[in-house]
């Protein structure tokens, strides 16, 4: 008797606990992005992580660019008419788009270079509006980085940086750059790349004008494009920092920034946050806890440059 209680308490239980999950939320979260990259992969492991799980109590409406920017505008207002709940918007490129798109969406991005540069969020602190997330700071590390590589490039004068005019987040960052050369009296020429096919362009414009170092500024193509932009670097012998360890993995010199992969698992807990009920107006903007300096070695043999102790001391890993 007390057995067939039992097994009936079990059935009902289980019967309630479907029953409960039929009929629970389902929240519909909107990604725009270049694609399918490990930045969103970690972010989907990230809300998994946290208890959502597609095809019960989620969908993801994933929108691909893929280095076609013309589609966005179509992308984010498809995202709007599905009404879904949050807006993952991953950098500022797809910020200004979403933002064009609605007022009233939740919009987080993950890794942002300067959202109150570009006018996203009123402040760190009290971002207002429907915007927030995770930022990279990668105005604020420009300065840092361009005296790492002045400190790693013995005599450097001349310094190419490679940007996206379609990035907004770039804008500010030139004017850091700017103000940062000024004082560390070197001359600086911008190199424009908006499409990979311009890259080329980019770095053989750099070896015909004597410059001695870049710098590239990190956008969805860029990133996208890691291999190529470290090749051309190399084919044209011109030392290069950039701001994430992909591209030091890819066989270039020298980055120094946050985690993007990080970036992206926390941007997972403000739509998290959101969707229980908290509004983006009322949540910081997230600043990075920890930059690494990332060293390629064997690149540096290459380019026949020695890393100065006090670089390698700063470095959070060496590759050789």
């Amino acid at each position: 008797m007390r057995r067939a209680v039992l097994l009936v308490f079990f059935l009902l239980a289980g019967a309630l606990d479907a029953e409960a999950q039929s009929s629970g939320k389902v929240y519909r979260i909107g990604v725009l992005a270049y694609d399918e990259a490990a930045g969103i992969q970690a972010f989907r492991q990230a809300l998994s992580d946290l208890g959502y799980a597609e095809g019960r109590n989620l969908v993801i409406e994933a929108r691909y660019d893929k280095g076609n920017a013309e589609v966005l505008p179509v992308l984010a207002a498809d995202l709007v008419r599905l009404k879904v709940d949050v807006i993952l918007a991953t950098s500022s490129t797809y910020v200004r788009v979403a933002k064009q798109a609605t007022s009233i969406i939740p919009i987080v991005f993950a890794i942002h270079n300067d959202p109150v540069g570009t006018g996203d969020v009123a402040s760190l602190a009290h971002p207002g509006g429907n915007i927030t997330g995770t930022t990279q700071m990668a105005t604020d590390l420009s300065t840092k980085q361009l005296d790492l590589l002045r400190e790693t490039v013995p005599g450097l004068t001349r310094v190419g940086v490679v940007w996206n005019p379609r990035t907004p987040s770039h804008g500010p960052a030139l004017k850091e750059i700017d103000a940062a050369a000024r004082t560390l009296r070197m001359q600086l020429t911008r190199l424009a790349a908006v499409q990979e096919s311009e890259l080329d362009r980019a770095f053989a414009t750099a070896a015909r004008d004597r410059i001695e170092a870049v710098f590239v500024l990190t956008s969805p193509m860029t990133a996208r494009h890691s291999g190529r932009v470290v090749g051309l670097a190399m084919k044209h012998r011109l030392p290069t920092m950039y701001a994430t360890r992909s591209f030091v993995e890819a066989g270039g010199l020298l980055a120094y920034g946050a985690d993007p992969l990080d970036l992206h698992r926390r941007a997972a807990g403000y739509v998290d946050r959101i969707l229980k009920g908290a509004k983006p107006a009322n949540l910081p903007v997230e600043q990075p806890t920890k930059f690494e300096l990332v060293v390629n070695l064997k690149t540096a043999k290459t380019l026949g440059l020695t890393i100065p102790p006090s670089v390698l001391l700063r470095a959070d890993q060496v590759l050789e």
